[in-house]
């Protein structure tokens, strides 16, 4: 039982407080000290439990390239069964489809790799939401529609819905039939048909249609939250040919993984939205066909899902071993400290940790030390979250690029990670880091080719080695790195006035870091102490998280803490995050308000990458551009999960690749349970 009502966020009302955006949605904080990693896919091609439950970036495929700020592409290539089946002339017909290259399952699998088939389902699984979807809030939530803009999505929703495919932990670019039981691919690629499995329902027993699909896909892309419209404009149509075969048209302008966030696109009833508004805040849970419904809820307070135990597609190849438990239970907690208290006393079994302190001195209680409670540290593959401050670059005082690196020089790093964190972190220096998308060294004959268009409208150190953040002495107030910030400040026209430093306007220099928790505060105030020593007013300003996603949403903030979830194929979202058209639109997730010719031509270079190769060398070159533009202060970033959990679960022998595989393949187990006072 809970200790008190009040360690909760309390419930706000409807319609209060709008969200993000779909995938690119989270926290706009890091991922490790103080924050939550935004997904940047729209959409989570559901590996059914994996990109709901497992934390890793490359799980499922969430708003991550697996899942949105993760992203597509053009005209890429689409895997086909090894022996591929003729439908319509010049068609090929497939059980699934790829960004690159062949799948790795073939038509005839039973199950992924990395499941138990026989894992028994029962108990409750009971934590906190730790990656956003479309508007989805991590403090509290006040509508059960979290697809759309309007109000503060409740956690767990995106499992009470199907999609047409569904990801995999070990193939990084495949998605297997889960509501399409195979898809018809037209030479040019521009014309998909899924074609629906027959016995594919609703929870209230209804059909699941290929009218159903069409119209998900259609209002997703004209009343979905603005990511969603984004990422879905080159969707010229989504029509049902019969009750099942959905026919999906792009236009030839679409990205390389278009498809791929089509199918993994939720799949919404389209006779229980006939009479009502897509757009509006609910507390009704509207109708889906997924493995999990609400169970009952308190608004603002906690979520529970319990299982469907008939389930329409729980033994379908992409399903199995999965989906576990018998309920899943969301709490919400307004303070992260309260949160972890919460764990140790029960109210949650399983915790992933993202404070460094906690990890290395909160863990001596009494249920640890006698073993009732386990922590691990598990590496995740592939890239991780870009974290950092990011420049609201709209506002004039940040729009000189030396001004942007005069800021950047001055946190330290070194002294940060040995005196706050305990030593458990790396600087962060790319946007693809930890992967080969990361630019290093000069660019290569590929790179400079597309580059070369750019040159004079970029600085000059795209075309040479990328630039990394500076080592500092540790000392928490390096003078070198002062002084050299001050040199680049008074270059931009900055002057000062006694201990103030004014704007090239003649107004003082004044920054405001927006949050709506404290737990950035121990970093985030020895920071603000060396932009002081430089005579600019630094200070936090810490909000309630409705008038957050506001100001946020409207663009009114200096500067503010993001971390944008690391994807193994990156592509359409990387607009949502960096292109021009997103950082004039309201509620995107350009907050830096990147508008760079040179950054949009790269971007559409990366969607149109047909081999992985040609997509890390774009990336590649991107980075470079992005990071000689000086748009955040790099924080930090570790290649492991920190997880905890009450010793009632059991697990496959075997990890995905790209995931981490906890909690999605895991299982409670009763006699575990038992052991420790739990069963």
């Amino acid at each position: 039982m809970r200790k008190t009502r009040l360690t909760h966020a309390s419930p706000r009302l409807r319609g209060e407080g709008r969200d993000r955006g779909p995938a690119v949605a989270a926290s706009p904080r890091g991922e490790g000290e103080g924050a939550h990693p935004v997904a940047l896919h729209p959409a989570t091609p559901p590996h059914p439990v994996a990109s709901r439950l497992d934390p890793s970036p490359q799980a499922g495929r969430g708003l991550s390239r697996r899942a949105l700020l993760a992203g597509a592409g053009a005209l890429g290539a689409v895997a086909l069964s090894p022996w591929p089946v003729p439908a319509s002339e010049g068609e090929v017909e497939s059980h699934g489809l790829s960004t690159f290259g062949e799948l790795k399952y073939p038509a005839d699998f039973k199950h992924f790799d990395y499941v138990n088939p026989n894992a028994p389902k029962g108990g409750t699984l009971a934590l906190q939401i730790k990656r956003t979807i479309g508007n989805q809030n991590f403090d509290t939530f006040n509508t059960l529609q979290i697809y759309v803009l309007k109000g503060d999505g409740a956690a767990g929703m995106d499992a009470t819905f199907d999609s047409l495919m569904a990801g995999s932990g070990d193939d990084p670019d495949g998605l297997y039939g889960l509501v399409a039981k195979a898809v018809r691919i037209s030479p040019d690629r521009l014309t998909y048909k899924f074609l629906i499995r027959p016995e594919a329902r609703f929870h209230d027993g209804s059909r699941l249609t290929a009218r159903d699909v069409a119209f998900s896909i259609m209002t997703l892309k004209t009343k979905g939250h603005p990511t969603f419209r984004t990422v879905l404009s080159e969707v010229v149509s989504a029509e049902a040919e019969d009750d099942d075969v959905t026919v999906v048209q792009l236009s030839p302008r679409r990205s390389r993984d278009l498809h791929l966030i089509v199918a993994g696109l939720p799949i919404f009833s389209a006779a229980y939205w006939k009479d009502r508004d897509f757009e509006a805040s609910t507390l009704e849970a509207p109708l889906g066909s997924g493995p999990y419904k609400v169970a009952r809820f308190e608004q603002g307070r906690y979520i529970e899902f319990e299982r469907v135990p008939d389930y329409w597609g729980k033994d379908l190849p992409v399903a199995v071993g999965q989906n576990n438990f018998e309920r899943i239970r969301y709490e919400y907690f307004r303070d992260r400290q309260v949160a972890f208290e919460a764990f140790k006393s029960g109210v949650m079994n399983y915790h992933e940790e993202y404070t460094s302190r906690t990890w290395a001195t909160g863990y001596d209680f009494p249920a640890f030390r006698e073993g009732r409670v386990k922590r691990e540290r598990i590496e995740r593959g592939g890239a991780v979250p870009t974290q950092g401050w990011y420049f609201n670059t709209r506002r004039e005082m940040f729009q000189d690029r030396r001004v942007r690196e005069a800021i950047a020089l001055v946190f330290d790093f070194e002294w940060t990670n040995a005196n706050i964190m305990f030593g458990l972190y790396k600087r962060l220096t790319s946007f693809f880091e930890n992967s080969e998308m990361k630019a290093q060294g000069a660019p290569g004959p590929e790179e400079l080719a597309l580059l070369a268009p750019f040159r004079g409208k970029v600085p000059e150190e795209v075309f040479g080695e990328p630039w990394v953040p500076p080592v500092s002495d540790g000392s928490g107030s390096d003078r070198v790195l002062l002084r050299r910030a001050d040199a680049l400040l008074r270059e931009a026209g900055c002057r000062r006035d006694g201990n103030v430093l004014k704007l090239p306007s003649g107004r003082p220099f004044e920054i405001e870091f927006l949050d709506f928790q404290s737990a950035l505060q121990p970093h985030t105030q020895p920071y603000q102490a060396n932009l002081k020593r430089l005579g600019i007013e630094a200070r936090s300003r810490i909000v309630d998280a409705a008038q957050y996603r506001r100001r946020m949403e409207e663009f009114d903030f200096d500067m503010a803490s993001m971390a944008l979830g690391g994807a193994m194929t990156p592509g359409d979202s990387l607009r949502v995050v960096f292109g021009s058209q997103a950082a004039a639109t309201p509620g995107s997730r350009n907050i830096a308000g990147i508008a760079d010719p040179a950054v949009d031509a790269l971007i559409e270079a990366i969607t149109q990458a047909d081999t992985r190769e040609k997509l890390n060398i774009a990336c590649r070159a991107l980075d470079r551009v992005l990071r000689a533009g000086r748009y955040m202060v790099p924080m930090w970033y570790r290649s492991d999960e920190w997880i905890a959990y009450w010793d009632m679960f059991s697990r496959p022998a075997v990890r995905p690749r790209y995931a981490t595989g906890a909690p999605s393949t895991w299982w409670y187990d009763p006699e575990k349970a038992k052991r420790i006072g739990r069963g």
